[in-house]
Order: structure tokens, then sequence, then C-alpha cells
């Protein structure tokens, strides 16, 4: 086990350079952490190149006990990606966690349930009434590239001012793919950013800033994941309202899908690498879907029904 950290950090820096997210690169090295502590933990000590699949299954047993399937699954892919590399690195001869079944999930069960509209309109509202200027003018372009833009948590803030076209009225993003994608944002959004950017001017002039963000904070600095999501939160709440931010993202997809717009534009529009990603949306009946049993052959049938109570003779 002398090993461990040492391995840990070279798995690590090669993690990083493949471009993941702060986030993922976190709950990885939180995983090794933690089935490091764990392996030392054992009594007699184990040597890492004498590890079992018994003990791995262990490990996994007591850390995905009364967790959801999802937990399990991202538990276990981490602890594959860990086995390859420690594959690679010829400390194990083959890597358990290639054959260990994982839990089956369904991927409509993961999906977080849409605002509707009555709740966004509130919550809306509850960003308006904002006392402080700054933020009611910050909080209200964020609500507007979270519902119109569909974007992650991480992509907001990620955003710089260079990023957004105020003549196009287009935001460039940069997702969890190395690939980059244009979008284009509603009418309201657009102008909800336009109307932000002289407070953001303002609030930079007075910190004596150069921070390139798109969304900062009344010091001048980039506005932080933590920070967005506690603020948008905080106006749900007073709202009446439980959310998540993710939920907005959902719910432009959802709303797209209704109203008409065709599942390769829904997946650009979000990022999406795959269009398998995108169509667990297609839980929304769309109008698409209206028009197309409309036309189905069964309605050209004209058959001859009887009054009820006529007798067939």
């Amino acid at each position: 086990m002398r090993r461990w950290d040492m391995l840990a950090d070279r798995f690590m820096a090669s993690y990083s350079a493949e471009g993941k997210a702060d986030g993922t690169i976190t709950a990885m090295r939180r995983e090794w952490d933690r089935w490091g502590c764990w392996l030392k933990g054992r009594r007699p000590r184990v040597r890492l190149d004498e590890v079992s699949p018994e003990l791995i299954t262990n490990y996994i047993r007591s850390q995905s006990k009364f967790h959801a399937k999802s937990t399990q699954y991202s538990l276990m892919s981490r602890l594959g990606m860990i086995g390859d590399f420690l594959v690679k690195e010829e400390v194990w001869r083959e890597n358990p966690l290639t054959w260990m079944k994982r839990p089956r999930l369904d991927s409509r069960h993961r999906l977080p349930r849409r605002i509707d509209e009555s709740a966004l309109a509130k919550i809306w509202d509850s960003a308006a009434r904002t006392r402080e200027s700054h933020y009611r003018h910050l909080w209200l372009a964020v609500l507007g590239v979270l519902y119109g833009g569909g974007l992650r948590r991480g992509e907001i803030v990620a955003l710089d001012l260079s990023n957004f076209d105020a003549i196009s009225g287009t935001l460039l993003v940069f997702g969890k793919t190395p690939y980059e994608r244009r979008i284009q944002l509603p009418d309201l959004a657009w102008r909800c950013i336009e109307v932000y950017l002289p407070r953001r001017q303002n609030v930079l002039t007075k910190a004596f800033s150069s921070e390139p963000a798109l969304f900062v904070n009344k010091f001048g600095r980039r506005l932080s994941a933590e920070a967005l999501s506690g603020g948008i939160q905080r106006i749900a709440s007073r709202a009446g309202f439980k959310i998540t931010l993710h939920q907005f993202r959902h719910t432009c997809a959802s709303q797209l899908l209704a109203d008409g717009v065709r599942l390769p534009y829904i997946q650009r529009h979000l990022g999406h690498r795959t269009i398998q990603t995108t169509m667990r949306y297609q839980h929304i009946a769309g109008p698409e879907l209206r028009r197309a049993i409309e036309k189905h052959p069964i309605n050209q049938l004209r058959p001859q029904v009887r009054p009820t109570g006529e007798k067939e003779i």
C-alpha cells in the first residue's frame, strides 16, 4: 500500500488532462482517497497487488448500502477506471471490475422533474423583487440562460463576456464534452443580459477589476458554482418552491420537444454528444406525434355502427 498515494497522484494528473469538469475530478479524487483509507484499514494488512475481487465486492457493498442504483453505478464506474489504470501500471494482472455486473438503470427515472409554467412565472417574479440592483439584474439574466439556453451549471459559470454576441444574441458554450457549440438565446434572455451588462461594468469599475467572466458578483469576481446554486435556490424558496438547477435544463428540453422542435436541433442546443441522450426526453407526446396519429389509416375507415340496443339480423 505504500505506492497508493504515488499512483493516485499519477492517475489524477492524467485524468485531469482529459479535460474533465472540476466536479468530476473532485469526485474521482475523493473516491481514490476513500478506497485507499478503506484498504489501509483492513487487518491483516493487504498489499495492493493482492487485492482480491472479494475485497472489492466488500468495499462496494459497504459504500453502496442504502444508496440509489445510480449512485452504485457511478461508484463502480469510477472503480473500473481506477482498475484499468492499475492494470496499465502492471500492479494488477486484470481488472475484476470489467466483469462485475452493474445495476441496470432506467434513464427515464433519472430525469429531474420539469418546472411548470406557473412555478416559472413565480420564480421569475421572485428574482425581479431582489432588492440589490446588481443581483436583481444578475439573477434575471442567469434565469434567462438557465431556462432559455438549457445550460448546465458549470457551463454558466465558465462563460466569459467574449462568449456573448450582442448583435446576434448567441452564446458560445464550452460544455462537458470537448466540443463547443453556439446557441441562439430567446429574445427575453437576450434582453436580460443586455440590461445586466451595464451593471456588470459598474461593479468592475468600482472594484478596479478586469474579470473576463460574464456573470460576476458584487465584488467583481467570477460567480462561483456554489453561489449560483445558492442564489437561484433562495429565489425559488421565496417563491415557495424547492428546485435544482438541472430542472431548468430538463424543462427547456421538454418544452422544445412539446413545441415540435426536432430532436437533432435539441441535441445541438443542449450539447448532447449522442442523440440517444436527447431521446430520453421523448416521454412527452409532442404535437408532431399527435399530427402523425391523425394521419393513421384507421381514421379513413367508416364502419357502420349500429345504434345501441338494435339487434343484429
